[in-house]
């Protein structure tokens, strides 16, 4: 498929970079739900079910975006999922009504959906043979993004208020032209794949049972990650913290899930991939109960664990990511949108009545029993390949 294999650092960097951005976008939005929802008077089970309408309208389409991605071999989706990313998430707190405000988060994350399984796929692409450094490289710096998010939201929230987040829309506008100068066509370096049929795409994708264990192990990270980053903003708005100390504690959770990325590559080198699969699924729930057991009377302590579970859940990304890729070869866009976004479509569908749930349950009830699923369900961690 390649007429040569490149190793381009320059493209990588700039789609690492562009990843960062596009994701600081995707974190905006959980802090401050709680602050929106006492704006627009809704309770906390109808914001879940928002932020799952907007989950599964963007994350199922992720695969269909990546056929496309894969057939165009163009820079189409990077380009615009980073517009739409720019101007409609930042839109969303100024929303005036609920209608306007689910429209526009709808938008704004079609613009991460658009982004992820091309910029994925080209990072494969361009990286040669040091796929797994590189791909461990530009998952971390989306976590960064996603950790920095919240913060920013967050600050300029409490202190301009929630319609001056709007502004922050410069930025990516600016890096999406940037990235267009810089990340070249890949058409000129590559062959175009032949076209495959769509459903026979998804059918061999689907029916590949080393796929169906990665899925697995993908939707059990975005049970912990999704179900922390909805519930506990309401969780700490209910004890009268602010949107600034929100926006910290889940900026510390996927920095250090960002850190966890980064450092990924390096451990599945020593330890294999499988024992990081295993380590990530089954940490997660006596991090949640040392949290259960602090957020009350250790504040601060809590929040270390807190991070620490990012750390843990986010660790095996890139390795499943890796090996996705791996199993699939000639889909490297496709599966990236079945790893990345399918699966947490597939969770934030399951989780639509989430928050009535917690409403009637509470909280931390609710997510010890989500976090103990990941323990079970790494049965099927057995039998995955090592990465080669």
């Amino acid at each position: 498929m390649r007429k040569f294999v490149s190793n381009n650092k320059s493209a990588i960097l700039w789609l690492s970079i562009a990843h960062l951005v596009n994701d600081v976008y995707s974190g905006f939005l959980n802090p401050l739900l709680p602050f929106i929802a006492a704006k627009l008077s809704f309770s906390m089970a109808v914001a879940t079910v928002i932020a799952a309408i907007t989950q599964i309208c963007s994350n199922m389409l992720q695969p269909i975006f990546g056929f496309f991605a894969d057939n165009m071999l163009k820079r189409f989706f990077v380009f615009w999922g980073m517009i739409l990313a720019a101007i409609f998430i930042p839109l969303a707190p100024a929303s005036p009504n609920i209608t306007l405000l689910t429209i526009f988060m709808i938008l704004g994350c079609l613009g991460g959906s658009f982004f992820h399984p091309q910029a994925m796929g080209f990072v494969n692409f361009f990286s040669g043979k040091n796929c797994s450094d590189n791909m461990g490289f530009f998952v971390s710096l989306g976590s960064l993004g996603f950790a920095i998010g919240p913060l920013l939201a967050a600050y300029i929230t409490q202190v301009a208020g929630l319609d001056k987040v709007l502004y922050t829309s410069i930025i990516g506008l600016v890096l999406a032209f940037t990235m267009f100068i810089f990340v070249p066509k890949l058409s000129v370096t590559f062959e175009k794949p032949k076209h495959k049929d769509f459903l026979k795409s998804f059918k061999e994708i689907l029916f590949n049972n080393q796929m169906k264990y990665l899925m697995i192990v993908a939707m059990m990270k975005s049970l912990v990650t999704n179900s922390s980053c909805i519930l506990l903003p309401f969780l700490w708005k209910s004890m009268d913290y602010s949107p600034f100390y929100i926006g910290s504690a889940l900026f510390l959770f996927v920095f250090a899930g960002a850190v966890g990325s980064y450092l990924s590559p390096k451990f599945e080198k020593i330890f294999g991939s499988k024992s990081i699969i295993y380590f990530s699924m089954w940490a997660t729930f006596p991090l949640m109960c040392a949290f259960a057991a602090t957020y009350k009377t250790e504040p601060v302590l809590s929040m270390i664990i807190f991070a620490l579970t990012g750390f843990t859940t986010m660790l095996a990304q890139p390795v499943v990511l890796v090996l996705a890729q791996q199993t699939l070869p000639e889909y490297k866009s496709i599966v990236a949108g079945f790893v990345n976004g399918f699966c947490w479509g597939i969770v934030a569908f399951c989780l639509s009545f989430l928050g009535l749930v917690a409403e009637k349950y509470g909280i931390i009830n609710v997510l010890l029993v989500l976090t103990i699923i990941p323990i079970f369900s790494s049965y099927y961690v057995k039998f995955l390949k090592e990465i080669d």
